[in-house]
């Protein structure tokens, strides 16, 4: 069973981006906790970055447990599941960005997540929830359309992480939506952060990455979409190079990130210089109808 996205290097394998989409184990690209925050390399220990704690092992008895257990499912097979499919726009979980179903301790964790929320939004200008955090990333990350507040989808994913903050103390975020184990962006060296070279990212991604997502980026059996109609659009937080970079940094290769700053911020460039969906806001919202209110001062990406 492939549990992430490999790319082999001809040495050592490297996954790139995603997890692959597995039978046991939500939400595409950059969900609650999978945000970055930019650090300096001289502030030392980031605060809010410490250990993630080990996820609880039994669910809840009765209703909610089997709500928490369909949140998981959803979690782990969002574009194929019942419930989520009509609102994923592309050929990607949740859990392609938040791997193992949002249990890893680093590379988009959920674990403790819930207790940043309710928490100030700056791409939102609001105070938001833990819930619009959810739908807003089905608009971006699968560039699809927004589940409505309420809906089956919304309140099964939101209690399936609210249950990974089990015995974490509430500790709501005035700055940003991110929670106290959140992955922190790469450090900023000489006071500018690195940036990535394309031709070096296409090297790598023509030698190592193309025989999983092929040639063209547009994934196959072994790996998801990189680019493409396929993939995350312009509004996720992955088409930005320092989330992307600093997500390769921690995640990749999956149990042994080995993987320099440098290389991270090279790979991201080139798989984000292609071409992917454009994020429409007004075409990406439910009918008025369904919408509820979608949290929001601004409407950009």
């Amino acid at each position: 069973m492939t549990r992430s996205l490999q790319i082999a290097f001809r040495s050592r394998p490297i996954t790139l981006l995603f997890a692959a989409i597995t039978t046991s184990t939500l939400l595409g690209v950059l969900l609650v906790s999978g945000s970055f925050h930019r650090v300096s390399a001289a502030d030392g220990p980031v605060a809010g970055t410490s250990t993630p704690p080990t996820p609880p092992s039994e669910l809840p008895p009765g209703e909610l447990g089997r709500v928490i257990e369909l949140g998981r499912d959803i979690v782990n097979n969002t574009k194929d599941h019942p419930l989520s499919k009509a609102y994923v726009g592309n050929s990607l979980n949740c859990t392609s960005c938040h791997l193992d179903g949002g249990t890893h301790p680093e590379a988009g964790t959920f674990l403790g997540i819930a207790t940043a929320y309710p928490a100030w939004s700056p791409r939102e200008q609001r105070v938001i929830t833990l819930q619009d955090r959810v739908l807003n990333c089905f608009m971006r990350s699968q560039n699809g359309v927004r589940p409505p507040q309420g809906s089956n989808v919304s309140i099964a994913v939101t209690a399936y992480i609210t249950w990974l903050s089990t015995g974490e103390k509430i500790k709501q975020n005035p700055d940003k939506p991110l929670g106290p184990h959140h992955v922190p962006g790469l450090a900023v060296v000489d006071g500018s952060t690195l940036k990535g070279d394309v031709e070096r990212g296409a090297t790598l991604y023509e030698d190592h990455c193309a025989s999983c997502h092929g040639d063209e980026g547009l994934g196959g059996v072994d790996g998801p979409p990189v680019w493409g109609d396929q993939s995350y659009n312009n509004g996720a937080g992955l088409s930005r190079e320092l989330k992307l970079a600093s997500w390769l940094k921690v995640a990749m290769p999956l149990d042994d990130p080995y993987l320099s700053e440098q290389e991270a911020f090279d790979i991201a460039a080139f798989v984000n210089s292609h071409d992917r969906p454009e994020f429409e806001l007004q075409q990406q919202l439910p009918a008025a109808e369904r919408l509820g209110e979608y949290n929001a001062e601004s409407t950009g990406k």
